[in-house]
C-alpha cells in the first residue's frame, strides 16, 4: 500500500495524521477562543456568574437555615414572599441566590458537604420565588458553602447567621 509522507523535524508522518493533528489543533483554538466572549471576561470562570455584577438591595432580605437543612423555615415565609413581590414589581432586574453554610459538615468531606447544602438552600429560595410567579430565567443561583461567611465567631448565634440564602440583583 502506498501512503503519501510528509517529514517535519526530521520525522516522517503520513499526511492522513498530519492533517488529523491540524484539525485538532484548529479545533483546540476555536473553543479556546469562544471561552472568552466579552471583554474582561477571561479573568472569569467559564459557567459562573458575575458576582460582582450584582449588587444587595435593601428591598431584598436574607433567608436563614436550620442546621443541616435546606427546608424554608416558616418564619422566613413572609420574607421571601416579599422578596417575590419585590421582584415582581421590577421585571427589569434579575437576582442571583447565594446559597451559604456554617463551617460545619461532613468532617472528612466538610467543603464538598457544604458546598451541596448552600446549593439546596439556594435552590429551596429559587423554588419558592418561581412558585410564585418569578421567571425562571431571571434566577441564577451560586453556593459559597462555608466559604463566605457572614460571621467568624465559633458560636451557634454567628453560625445560624452563616446558614443563609442571599439575594443580589442587577439590571437585565
Amino acid at each position: 500500500m502506498n501512503s503519501r509522507r510528509c517529514r517535519v523535524a526530521n520525522v516522517s508522518y503520513s499526511t492522513a495524521a498530519l492533517r488529523a493533528v491540524i484539525t485538532i489543533a484548529v479545533l483546540a483554538a476555536l473553543l479556546l477562543a469562544a471561552c472568552v466572549t466579552s471583554p474582561g471576561a477571561a479573568d472569569s470562570t467559564i459557567g459562573l456568574p458575575r458576582a460582582r455584577d450584582y449588587e444587595p438591595s435593601t428591598e431584598l432580605r436574607d433567608i436563614y437555615f436550620d442546621f443541616g437543612k435546606a427546608d424554608i423555615r416558616p418564619s422566613d415565609l413572609t420574607i421571601l414572599e416579599a422578596n417575590a413581590a419585590w421582584l415582581r414589581a421590577h421585571p427589569s432586574h434579575v437576582v442571583l441566590i447565594e446559597g451559604h453554610s456554617d463551617t460545619r459538615g461532613a468532617v472528612d468531606r466538610a467543603n464538598e458537604f457544604n458546598i451541596d447544602l448552600g446549593e439546596r438552600r439556594a435552590l429551596a429560595a429559587r423554588s419558592y420565588l418561581v412558585a410564585h410567579g418569578i421567571d425562571p430565567s431571571r434566577i441564577t443561583i451560586l453556593s459559597y458553602g462555608q466559604e463566605r461567611p457572614q460571621c467568624r465567631e465559633q458560636t451557634e448565634q454567628c453560625w445560624s447567621q452563616n446558614r443563609r440564602s442571599r439575594f443580589l440583583v442587577k439590571q437585565r
